[in-house]
């Protein structure tokens, strides 16, 4: 039976690159969404389709109860998980002053609460389970260092990378790894608009990433050859400080 991974927000962009890279790489992938079934079934038929097992798995990860009770579900008909990748979020930017109460909580409670909404059902069943694990969590360049009209993108970010650190910590005698992945500028919905050109000279690499540039470092993460790294951050930006 192969080791079953959910990637959150896994429908599209960096989510369904990491899920199809997973799956190629022999795990049965739970692709979670929230909104857009469409895409999330494509997901799935395009790993299936190159022979990988794959299901469609609808929450919000910003629900706590929705969570507990889909996730309570799936554990009884599937068993537990043997990782997990927490990759749904959310942007809202605005310059701090005019930010709005609104703005400030939907972006948290989904980047940061999901992180606790999402791996407190989990995490148990992983340790009784007793075959080890794997917990990527995708943070940000932003929550490094900062970025204009991002105060609540890059708390959010930022405490997700603390988060990992210290459930890392708890885990890692029983062979669960949890690190973070931090994506610099990557060709995705979040920068349609935003001025290519410009950006590019910001990177000493002079590329956009790509997404399946960060599902090459999740899968390695996730890989055997990464059992004796945790507690890390591994950043994916071409050399963008």
């Amino acid at each position: 039976m192969k080791r079953r991974v959910l990637v959150t927000g896994g429908s599209r962009g960096i989510g369904a690159a990491i899920a199809a890279r997973l799956a190629r790489d022999g795990f049965a992938i739970a692709v979670n969404y929230r909104e857009r079934a469409d895409a999330a079934q494509a997901t799935v038929a395009a790993i299936r389709e190159h022979g990988g097992e794959a299901s469609a798995l609808c929450f919000d990860v910003a629900d706590r109860d929705a969570c507990a009770r889909e996730l309570a579900r799936d554990l009884e008909s599937g068993g537990p998980y043997y990782g997990v990748v927490c990759n749904a979020g959310t942007h809202a930017d605005a310059p701090f002053p005019g930010m709005s109460g609104d703005a400030w909580d939907r972006v948290l409670t989904t980047n940061l609460d999901g992180f606790y909404n999402v791996l407190h059902p989990l995490v148990m069943p992983m340790i009784r389970a007793r075959q080890g694990g794997r917990i990527v969590t995708i943070s940000s360049v932003s929550g490094l260092a900062g970025n204009r009209g991002q105060t609540n993108y890059s708390a959010s970010k930022a405490g997700l990378i603390a988060a990992t650190r210290s459930l890392a910590l708890e885990l890692a005698k029983r062979g669960i790894t949890a690190n973070s992945v931090a994506p610099g500028l990557i060709a995705t919905e979040m920068l349609a608009g935003a001025p290519i050109e410009e950006l590019t000279k910001l990177i000493p690499m002079r590329r956009i990433g790509q997404s399946h540039d960060v599902a090459a470092a999740v899968a390695f993460l996730f890989s055997d050859e990464a059992s004796y790294i945790t507690g890390q951050m591994l950043g994916v930006n071409g050399g963008l400080a």
